[in-house]
């Protein structure tokens, strides 16, 4: 597709033809093989098939001039493939307009040094390859330097490199990069590479437009549910419908199935109740999806459900941990300790308050699902699979278990995600799907209803957190006590000593937590609650944000202080995030006059290497319901490498923070899931949609390059909350605010 065939049709007459019914959609499925061996193009090129010349790990150069850029991430939406291949093409000085992206395979090769691995999460991706991806683009622009100093015979400093040419400074001569690309590549690889100035930047800090739209516009993008291999069989899965229970034998094959396929979990992949070994789920194999899912709904299947399952009720979670916060827990962690503890009860009255926060379930658009193809014998089998995976270097590890195939033998194409959320960084979609291809002997395409996806997630963690607080006599915060209580996500995969990151991030001063206390503890009391809990988006900032920014509004109310300039006088050792609170303070002129009937509230966090801070007005509705009218945002992320990327990420998390603070949760009654899809919950309409406005603060190079995927998330709850408090008297201490 042309620059001109993309732009031909208007979003506006896009979206109107969809409304009308005019616009007619025409995909074609030839094979997965062919869906993922297509590259994701920002240009058009016509001459794909001439040769290139790999240099170095990231990057190949055409005779056709076009550059093939490799990303070692995983796309679910955040724009990444884009953004990861404008750090190459900035320091490799081509043209962009030559540039064509494309995703990488999985190989230790492409992993990420921030996690020494190929996943997606964290907002890691720009963190972790920033520096790595520019010099690969430095290394290889002076590899093809050398080669055309070589080629005219002359010193390598007088070539210039720009737009994909180098050009000899002594009589303006140029050889292109497809003529030097192979010579280029036997040139010795320099040490230190140097990076294109701030000052001459061209890409860095552009709103280029995503490489990957064009092909989700026109359906040619493939995701890992539209793989079709020959001869292959669909398999949807049915788990025992409450945690801990186990498969009673295999059931009948339904009249027209293929196979019932039982499975197990494996090494690795069971959470809280689920071990390794034990059969807690069926596939239904069947000739296509629908049959599949039809089958495993209706299939009489025996369970055996032990009676300890019927503990399993939110209302005595949350129970046990008012008893930990009140009495102690078995299992206490201190994750800070500044100051001395015992002043605790000396500090005038303190400031005390509970905050209840539920299990949130990631339901991403795309269900879970995977593709597996085994061919061959041993020792030349081979293992393909198709996935919507956010962690590469996991599911070859995973395949390599199951099967015995050597890793070599192992190959995975990463396809497109329809959002991953943290969901699909897990194996356990996986490893069934690799169970069913291994006993039917045939490509699978497995897949997770919306009811199985709900009722068998890996949860957010449900936390109760305790915050007892007191001021000085210049009313800052002279004691700070954080009992946070909440299963572990590390306990549940791994023993370990260590505190859980995971469930204290955001509330210490390592981890964000960035006012100046005079006095802070900060302990984590693990909630044995065996509910499978994993890594959702933002993880424990989500939960500590909402506690601790909201405690700092109700310390301000104490100290008769204005919500802002109480968070200001804490920030003094942090002008970092200053300066943010403050951009989102005037952005939302804050100190002026608001519309009769509403209220704003304030909230700030520091988590992924960025610092966000966000305010938030409201009204009330008829009902008790509220409207959001406005939403300010400040971002520092250090340097944003495509505004309009990192805006759009800000935005979507705080959308996603939106819908978990007003309606969102998953209870269990019996060790069962209450909620089975979208109509058990609520999510935010179009038209209920307040006004965000974005303001990226400037580039910092004195700072590390932060995410934000993340980051956007978790301080609109407290935001709400604050306003809420503001306009009504009243202080929501529960999530979610209306619970559906």
């Amino acid at each position: 597709m042309t620059k001109k065939d993309e732009n031909s049709v208007s979003r506006r007459s896009f979206i109107a033809s969809l409304v009308s019914g005019a616009f007619v959609l025409k995909m074609s499925f030839e094979g997965g093989e062919k869906a993922f061996a297509a590259a994701i193009e920002s240009g058009a090129r016509p001459n794909a098939a001439l040769a290139e010349t790999q240099l170095g790990t990231w990057l190949r150069i055409g005779t056709d001039e076009f550059v093939t850029i490799l990303v070692g991430s995983s796309e679910m939406g955040q724009g990444i493939l884009t953004g990861l291949a404008q750090l190459i093409a900035e320091d490799l000085m081509v043209d962009w307009n030559n540039v064509v992206v494309e995703q990488a395979g999985a190989n230790s090769i492409y992993k990420n040094p921030l996690y020494n691995a190929q996943m997606t999460v964290g907002s890691g991706s720009m963190r972790g390859y920033y520096q790595s991806l520019r010099l690969a683009g430095a290394t290889a622009r002076e590899m093809l330097k050398a080669a055309a100093a070589q080629t005219w015979s002359i010193p390598i400093a007088n070539c210039q490199a720009a737009n994909g040419r180098v050009t000899n400074t002594q009589n303006s001569a140029f050889l292109t990069y497809g003529q030097l690309a192979a010579l280029a590549a036997t040139m010795p690889v320099p040490t230190n590479p140097t990076l294109v100035p701030d000052s001459q930047l061209r890409y860095i800090g552009t709103g280029l437009k995503r490489v990957d739209i064009p092909a989700k516009i026109t359906g040619s993008a493939v995701y890992g549910i539209d793989v079709r291999l020959p001869d292959m069989v669909y398999a949807a899965v049915k788990h025992c419908p409450s945690f801990g229970g186990t498969l009673v034998g295999t059931p009948s094959t339904p009249s027209g199935a293929i196979a019932v396929v039982p499975l197990q979990v494996m090494s690795g992949t069971g959470r809280g109740t689920e071990t390794t070994g034990m059969l807690n789920a069926v596939a239904v194999v069947a000739n296509n999806t629908w049959s599949a899912m039809r089958m495993a709904s209706q299939l009489n299947a025996s369970w055996n459900i032990p009676a300890t399952s019927q503990n399993l009720n939110s209302d005595a979670f949350f129970a046990q941990a008012e008893d930990y916060l009140k009495n102690g827990a078995p299992d206490t962690r201190q994750a800070e300790r500044v100051g001395s503890t015992r002043k605790f009860q000396n500090w005038g009255k303190p400031v005390t308050a509970t905050y209840y926060l539920p299990y949130q379930a990631h339901a991403p658009m795309e269900v879970l699902n995977c593709t597996v193809r085994i061919t061959g014998q041993a020792p030349n089998q081979l293992c393909e699979i198709w996935a919507p995976t956010q962690s590469q270097a996991a599911t070859v590890a995973t395949a390599n278990a199951l099967t015995g195939i050597p890793t070599a033998q192992i190959q995975l194409h990463t396809t497109f995600l329809g959002g991953g959320l943290g969901r699909k960084f897990e194996q356990d979609f996986i490893s069934q799907a690799i169970q069913v291809a291994m006993a039917v002997n045939r490509p699978v395409k497995l897949i997770w209803s919306r009811e199985e996806d709900y009722r068998r997630d890996q949860y957010r963690p449900m936390a109760v957190v305790r915050i007892e607080a007191s001021l000085d006599g210049e009313k800052k915060v002279k004691s700070w006590k954080y009992n946070n209580c909440s299963p572990s996500i590390t306990l549940q995969r791994r023993t370990t000593a260590n505190v859980d990151g995971q469930a204290v991030e955001g509330s210490t001063t390592a981890t964000g937590l960035t006012y100046s206390f005079k006095s802070r503890l900060v302990n984590h009391l693990v909630l044995p609650v065996p509910i499978p809990v994993g890594f959702w988006r933002s993880v424990g900032n989500s939960i500590n944000c909402f506690a601790a920014e909201s405690m700092m509004d109700e310390l301000a109310e104490s100290a008769g202080i204005d919500p802002y300039e109480f968070r200001r006088i804490h920030l003094e050792n942090s002008p970092r995030a200053l300066a943010v609170i403050d951009k989102v303070a005037a952005d939302a002129n804050w100190n002026g006059t608001i519309p009769g009937g509403r209220a704003r509230g304030i909230a700030m966090t520091q988590c992924f290497g960025s610092i966000v801070a966000e305010v938030v007005e409201i009204s009330l509705l008829t009902g008790g319901q509220i409207r959001l009218h406005n939403v300010w945002c400040a971002v520092d992320c250090g340097r944003a490498v495509n505004p309009q990327q990192v805006r759009a990420q800000i935005e979507g998390g705080i959308v996603h923070g939106i819908n978990a603070a007003l309606w969102e949760q998953v209870t269990f009654t019996a060790g069962r899931s209450n909620v089975s899809n979208f109509n058990n919950t609520r999510k935010i309409k179009l038209r209920e949609m307040p006004q965000i406005n974005i303001s990226i603060m400037p580039a910092n190079p004195s700072v590390s390059i932060g995410g934000v995927g993340e980051p956007g998330v978790p301080a609109i709850a407290p935001a709400i909350a604050n306003a809420y408090f503001r306009l009504t008297g009243n202080r929501i201490r529960r999530l979610p605010f209306f619970p559906v």
